[in-house]
């Protein structure tokens, strides 16, 4: 059995990092590179001081290196510096990891050695990480951020920016951009740029201004007015996405709804049919985002939540052309609405 290991944060390793605390192996892992370029970007920043750099800090990747000589580079003492950088970018494609598990057993003090390792984790039943650990390593696993996760990440990194930002306006831009961090953050920043120095305030209209998301016509609007059983809201913003190719077109809308509906057809199992129970329930982050479930119930029986599901399976196959010669996909998804909505 694997041993367990002590949780490292994101932003545990940050403040340490920001503290001038440096240990001498990082092992960076996980599906999420956001959080391991960050990390990483920052050890290279901020390690060494500039002028110290030439000398002391090398960057390699994992497909050019060997892990001996990796190790060997490890090694080394550092000139006129307190401490020497390597880092190993895709750090996955390293072969044979004999060598640097015995240099993970006892590793170098004047070292800072940033293994990164993307895409896939290193295999917890091995001892690699334990002797790692027990050396003093920093291990820390960058997970993929669910969609229920990004307005918590885009409200605390603003916060980090000295803006703030409502839920609806979180809501349009995870839908819009999604869970790529990379792409997420550079909007953020985008936003904070364009604001006035005494409006740190991000509302659906400055994005819809700076990111070019409709505060009318999108998919939180349109959740919502499904939720609520608008016919004229939710036929309004079908034809809005459906003559709008810039807005990804009526197709896009099919997987927020069976997002929806799926979770409405377990919210109909909730043992506390509350806000609070039926977030706790759909392992939501807030019991905010339990209000249009609460609303669903009321609107749509579980026989009619289960039909509407086998409904949008339907069109999905549809969109894409099985048992469908010719049918627009704006011509489905007018179809679908109706059988929601009625």
């Amino acid at each position: 059995m694997a041993e367990k290991r002590q949780t490292t944060t994101y932003e545990s390793i940050l403040s340490d990092l920001s503290e001038g605390k440096f240990a001498p192996l990082y092992i960076l892992m996980g599906e999420e590179s956001y959080f391991i370029d960050k990390i990483t970007d920052f050890i290279a920043q901020n390690a060494l001081r500039e002028e110290e750099r030439d000398f002391n800090q090398t960057v390699c990747f994992g497909s050019d290196v060997s892990a001996a000589a990796v190790a060997d580079m490890a090694r080394r003492y550092p000139m006129m510096a307190e401490r020497q950088v390597v880092i190993v970018k895709e750090a996955q494609n390293i072969k044979q990891w004999d060598q640097l598990e015995q240099y993970f057993e006892k590793p170098q003090p004047t070292t800072v050695l940033v293994i990164a390792y993307k895409n896939g984790t290193i295999d917890g039943r091995k001892k690699i990480l334990t002797k790692a650990q027990n050396a003093g390593a920093v291990i820390f696993e960058s997970k993929k951020l669910y969609e229920r996760d990004l307005p918590v990440f885009m409200v605390d990194y603003l916060k980090r920016h000295q803006a703030t930002i409502d839920h609806k306006s979180c809501q349009m831009i995870a839908e819009h951009i999604g869970s790529d961090l990379s792409r997420l953050t550079s909007e953020l920043d985008k936003v904070c740029l364009s604001m006035p120095e005494g409006s740190r305030h991000i509302t659906p209209e400055v994005v819809e201004e700076q990111i070019g998301v409709s505060k009318d016509f999108n998919g939180f609007e349109f959740r919502s007015a499904i939720a609520n059983r608008d016919i004229l809201k939710a036929n309004r913003i079908l034809k809005y996405f459906d003559s709008n190719p810039k807005s990804g077109g009526p197709f896009m809308l099919i997987p927020l709804l069976f997002n929806f509906f799926q979770n409405l057809m377990l919210a109909h199992y909730a043992p506390q049919k509350t806000d609070s129970g039926v977030a706790q329930f759909l392992d939501l982050r807030s019991a905010w985002g339990a209000k249009e479930y609460m609303t669903g119930l009321r609107n749509y029986s579980g026989m009619k939540t289960m039909q509407i599901i086998q409904k949008i399976r339907e069109t999905d196959a549809k969109s894409k052309g099985l048992d469908n010669p010719n049918t627009p996909v704006g011509d489905l998804m007018k179809e679908l609405v109706f059988f929601i909505l009625h």
